[in-house]
């Protein structure tokens, strides 16, 4: 299946069970594999992870279970993203494992 990066961009990611995650961001890439390695979501939903306002996490490709008009996950339990804050204007988003 082919797919522009940038129909991802601002989508709404959901669970396969309705549970609103947040807003894409951004996607990244593993440019060796040719692949889409994860999703960056903003503006987490509390209920789906345990954040601290103004992070967020990059939830794995392989979580991906449909994109239409919406982005579906498969459900996770609500989990502690692990952020580490790094170097300023970066990022502290780290990939989040069920």
């Amino acid at each position: 299946m082919e797919l522009e990066l940038s129909s991802l961009y601002g989508q709404d990611l959901y669970t396969d069970r309705g549970v609103y995650v947040g807003k894409i961001e951004d996607v990244t890439v593993d440019i060796k594999e040719k692949r889409i390695s994860g999703l960056a979501v903003r503006n987490v939903n509390p209920n789906a992870f345990e954040v601290s306002k103004n992070e967020g996490v990059i939830i794995p490709y392989r979580w991906v279970t449909a994109i239409g008009d919406v982005v579906l996950i498969k459900h996770v339990k609500r989990r502690r993203a692990e952020v580490e804050a790094k170097g300023e204007g970066e990022r502290g988003e780290k990939e989040v494992e069920i």
